[in-house]
C-alpha cells in the first residue's frame, strides 16, 4: 500500500506508539525508549491501552479469517491518531501491505476503508524521524563500536533505505562500522524458525559470524525479532557482542558531567 504524502511536523499532533508483542512481552524498555526519545524532540506521545497484536503472525500462517478481529481491534485502537509510530519494520510493514488483505478477506467495505486508512498513518520509528519530523541527528550519544543489520520488512517491504544509518551517523561518540553481508537476511522470520529451524539457524550463524568479523562491541537493528534471534547466537557463541534496538541507541544522551566540561 502507498504512502501517504508527506506531512509537516507542525501538522502532527496525536501520535501514537504501536509497541508490538515481543516489547510489550520481552522489551518493554524499548518500547519506553520510543517514548522518551520522542518526547525528547517535542512530540508528546499517547499508548492506546486497547492495542494488541498487528496480526503478522497470523497472516504469515494463513489463519486470515482469525486475524479479521485482530485488524477490528487494530483500526478501533488507533482511530484518531495523526501517527501511528512503532520500532518493527515488520509490524509496519503488516499494517500497510497485509491489513488491506484481511480486510478484503472479511467482506466489509466499512473495515477495509478504515484499514486503508489507519495503516497509511503506521511509521516505522526512522521513517518518522526523518520524514516526519525531519531530523536526523536527535542528540544521542552512544561512545561504542557498532554495526547495523537491516532487517528483511524494513528494507524490503518498507523501503526505508539508509534512514537508520543516517540517524546513526549522527550519534555523537560512535564508532559506526559496515556489517558484511548486511543485507542477508538473518534467518528468523517468525515461525520460519520454527518450522524450518535447521535453515534458519545456518542463516542466523552467517550473520553472527559477519558480526564478530566486524568487531563491534553491539549489533543494532529495527526488530527486535532479529535481534533475539541472532543475539541468541550470538550469546551461545560467547562473542561478547550485545544487541540493541535502533531506539535504545537513539535515546541514549551524552552525560550532564561531559556535556559541562
Amino acid at each position: 500500500m502507498g504512502r501517504p504524502g508527506r506531512p509537516g511536523a507542525g501538522a502532527v499532533v496525536r501520535v501514537a506508539l504501536m509497541v508490538t508483542c515481543i516489547n510489550d512481552a520481552l522489551f518493554p524498555d524499548t518500547g519506553r525508549n520510543v517514548v522518551r526519545l520522542l518526547r525528547r524532540l517535542g512530540v508528546e506521545v499517547d499508548f492506546p491501552q486497547a492495542q494488541t497484536c498487528c496480526g503478522q503472525p497470523m497472516v504469515n500462517t494463513g489463519y486470515l479469517d482469525e486475524a479479521v478481529p485482530v485488524l477490528r481491534t487494530f483500526v478501533r485502537a488507533f482511530e484518531g491518531y495523526d501517527a501511528v509510530v512503532t520500532p518493527s519494520g515488520s509490524c509496519a510493514g503488516s499494517a500497510r501491505h497485509q491489513h488491506d488483505l484481511v480486510a478484503r478477506r472479511s467482506g466489509d467495505e466499512g473495515l477495509r476503508a478504515a484499514a486503508r486508512e489507519t495503516s497509511q498513518r503506521v511509521y516505522e520509528l526512522s521513517e518518522f524521524l526523518v520524514d516526519v519530523l525531519g531530523v536526523e541527528d536527535v542528540g544521542a550519544y552512544f561512545p561504542h563500536r557498532v554495526t547495523y543489520h537491516p532487517t528483511c520488512h524494513s528494507l524490503r517491504m518498507l523501503a526505508v533505505g539508509d534512514r537508520p544509518m543516517r540517524l546513526l551517523q549522527h550519534v555523537r561518540g560512535i564508532d559506526l562500522v559496515d556489517l558484511p553481508g548486511a543485507t542477508e537476511c538473518c534467518g528468523f522470520g517468525g515461525t520460519f524458525a520454527m518450522k524450518n529451524s535447521d535453515t534458519s539457524i545456518a542463516m542466523g550463524s552467517d550473520k553472527a559470524r559477519h558480526v564478530r568479523e566486524t568487531g563491534a562491541e553491539v549489533l543494532v537493528a529495527g526488530d527486535r525479532s532479529c535481534l533475539t534471534h541472532v543475539g541468541g547466537l550470538l550469546s551461545r557463541q560467547r562473542a561478547g557482542v550485545r544487541v540493541m534496538h535502533l531506539a535504545d541507541v537513539l535515546a541514549q544522551t551524552e552525560p550532564a558531567a561531559v556535556v559541562a566540561s
